[in-house]
């Protein structure tokens, strides 16, 4: 079939053509069985992609490669400067690793359709433990090292495995973090209890194993067999990863394999326009979204080289870390949210580190997870001197929905813009009752269904919550969630999540727009706007400012400055009139701020403190920077309930 060539053309073809467009991209899969359906529709009425097809996702991230010619290639890079660490794996020995640790599994019982939590820090036995589970069909659910002990319980009762893989401990810049503790006393509050933990012993902290349901990693696995890959159908679960529910109950994001494979290799070689051989850093957990796509599954399934941090862009040891990185491994496509740039920026705002490096091999940059606000797209701009791409995309969606399409034709960049959507999604803006918005009109991103493959075809045993979240609101549509718009030439505009479109005096405000205008001040490392409550106007806005380093001003200017700014961009329609110094903002270890938090605090609502936020003091002193400027709503009397 011969594909049209520009940007316009095939994303039209693929909407117009959905199931013709996906049978092309599947062939660039090795099936052991091609699908018997493209598209079509299971017994619950949900939406499949390649029913019938046979494969297994780890054969095609790695026997296949070393079939094809890349078994000396270096398949997956760690480097460690927490530990002072690098090790290398090329296609070959990635895949020994892989199936002897799944021979480890199945001796302990693992088999096709069982579940596994993994519960590991970014170390290269967490990817092996995902391919592993891969291999044998079996359904892993990856937890971030970093949440408390409540939240683990919480997954593997919903998700009750046949086994829980952890690791002796983490590292946190240099504290030492022990996980088995942090197992133990999950398991001691989970109902549904594993028949096995394997647990991978690290030369910094040694893990007490309980008899007879604990097991030493390194020793079970050196006394295993290896085993070949296992079929699965194209429709069977590769993994569940949670993500936030508004009920407070995660929600267990399923993918599935065929979809997924399919998926993850088209965006690779069209969105991050990667060829085989070519290498791609993304700075990002295991535990999250982006670590299972583009550190993991993405590279491996296109034939590339991944890079795999353990640390931070700035304290590991210096800001330099990323650039050094790029210059050593000959990064062609950097991957990473926008904070993590914005700490940079903050440590070192004259690119002093950067001048350090050669980063004449990146092709790109892409930032996800957060809007990336207009002054620090241009000042990375300004460092790499490759196009910087802000893109959109979820947990539930598993790969980008907007994106600017590299490898089928670069368009310009417009700060603010996520750029295009991505072929296959049908993206529409629509207004409260349902209704298409035109151009420039802020709503809610929707999707049009069928969503593509990839994405979620439904929640972990629970359709009717799947439906309940995503589907009902506006039937024949996705609702994701995000507010934005659409600009005259097609360009999308994520302004972040609906509660984040504020209403001031019955106007609809973006606090994206406000954090764009605030984050433009010289000053101004970091921002973040929420809107509080308002008893005159419903809403109003509150800006948090976080100073770059060096900056001598006092408050008082500062706010005068942004206030006339917003006014003078903007108007007095948008009512800013704080802006308060902070330290630092609340975010999640992932660096997503918590914006929800900071309005709850205005607010004086009650609120759980976030098992996975990064500094849960932070609240505390921005509570009392609130009491101390009496503003929000319950600072009058300075006893607000959390």
């Amino acid at each position: 079939m011969n594909l049209p060539l520009t940007y316009d053309e095939i994303y039209h073809y693929s909407l117009t053509h959905p199931e013709e467009f996906w049978a092309e991209q599947a062939r660039q899969i090795p099936w052991f069985n091609a699908p018997e359906q493209i598209l079509s529709t299971d017994a619950a009425g949900l939406t499949r992609w390649f029913a019938g097809g046979r494969l297994n996702t780890c054969y095609a991230a790695l026997d296949y490669q070393v079939e094809t010619g890349r078994a000396d290639q270096p398949a997956l890079i760690y480097d460690s400067p927490v530990t002072q660490t690098i090790r290398q794996f090329t296609y070959r020995e990635l895949r020994d690793e892989v199936a002897q640790l799944a021979g480890a599994l199945q001796t302990l019982g693992v088999g096709k359709g069982d579940t596994v939590v993994i519960y590991m820090p970014m170390i290269p036995e967490t990817a092996f433990a995902m391919l592993a589970c891969a291999r044998l069909g079996a359904v892993h659910s990856v937890v971030f090292g970093g949440f408390a002990p409540r939240e683990l319980a919480i997954r593997i009762d919903d998700t009750q495995p046949k086994i829980v893989l952890s690791a002796s401990c983490g590292i946190e810049f240099t504290t030492v973090i022990p996980y088995k503790p942090l197992l133990d006393d999950a398991l001691q509050q989970a109902t549904h209890q594993p028949d096995h933990c394997l647990i991978y012993q690290r030369p910094q902290c040694h893990a007490d194993l309980k008899s007879g349901r604990d097991h030493d990693w390194q020793d079970l696995v050196s006394e295993a067999q290896s085993v070949d890959c296992v079929e699965v159908d194209a429709t069977d679960p590769l993994y569940i990863l949670y993500t936030s529910g508004t009920t407070g109950k995660p929600k267990g994001i399923v993918r599935d394999n065929g979809g997924h494979a399919v998926a993850l290799h088209y965006s690779m070689r069209t969105i991050y326009n990667l060829q085989p051989g070519q290498v791609m850093f993304t700075a990002s957990d295991f535990g999250w979204a982006v670590g299972h796509s583009y550190s993991v599954y993405g590279p491996l399934l296109r034939g590339c080289t991944s890079i795999i941090l353990e640390g931070k862009p700035v304290r590991t040891p210096n800001a330099g870390t990323f650039w050094r990185i790029v210059q050593t491994y000959r990064v062609n496509v950097l991957f990473t949210a926008p904070t993590s740039f914005r700490a940079i920026k903050k440590e070192d705002p004259n690119a002093q580190f950067s001048r350090q490096y050669d980063l004449s091999t990146l092709q790109a940059v892409f930032v996800a997870g957060e809007r990336c606000d207009p002054p620090t797209l241009n000042w990375l701009q300004e460092i790499v001197k490759v196009p910087v791409i802000d893109h959109w995309w979820q947990t539930e969606s598993g790969w980008p929905m907007v994106a600017n399409s590299m490898g089928i034709e670069p368009l310009p960049i417009k700060p603010g813009s996520a750029t295009k959507p991505v072929c296959g999604y049908d993206l529409q803006i629509l207004d409260e009752d349902g209704q298409r918005l035109g151009p420039n009109e802020m709503g809610l991103v929707c999707l049009k269904l069928p969503l593509p493959p990839g994405c979620l075809p439904s929640l972990w045993n629970d359709d009717e919550r799947f439906r309940a979240s995503y589907l009902s609101r506006f039937p024949g549509y996705y609702l994701s969630g995000d507010g934005g718009y659409v600009d005259e030439d097609g360009y999308v505009f994520i302004m972040g999540r609906v509660d984040d479109v504020i209403n001031v005096a019955g106007h609809r405000l973006s606090t994206g727009e406000m954090e764009e205008l605030v984050s433009s001040h010289p000053a101004v490392a970091e921002c973040a706007v929420v809107g509080i409550a308002c008893p005159l106007r419903g809403q109003r806005p509150v800006g948090f400012v976080v100073l770059k380093d060096g900056v001598l001003t006092d408050e008082a200017t500062l706010e005068t400055e942004l206030v006339a700014l917003i006014r003078n961009r903007i108007g007095a329609v948008a009512y800013f009139k704080n802006a308060l110094l902070v330290k630092r903002l609340p975010k999640t270890r992932s660096g997503k701020i918590l914006r929800k938090i900071l309005r709850q605090i205005a607010d004086g609502e009650t609120y759980a403190v976030p098992a996975t936020i990064d500094d849960p003091l932070i609240l505390d002193e921005i509570r009392q920077i609130l009491i101390n400027r009496t503003i929000g709503q319950a600072f009058e009397d300075s006893s607000a309930s959390r």
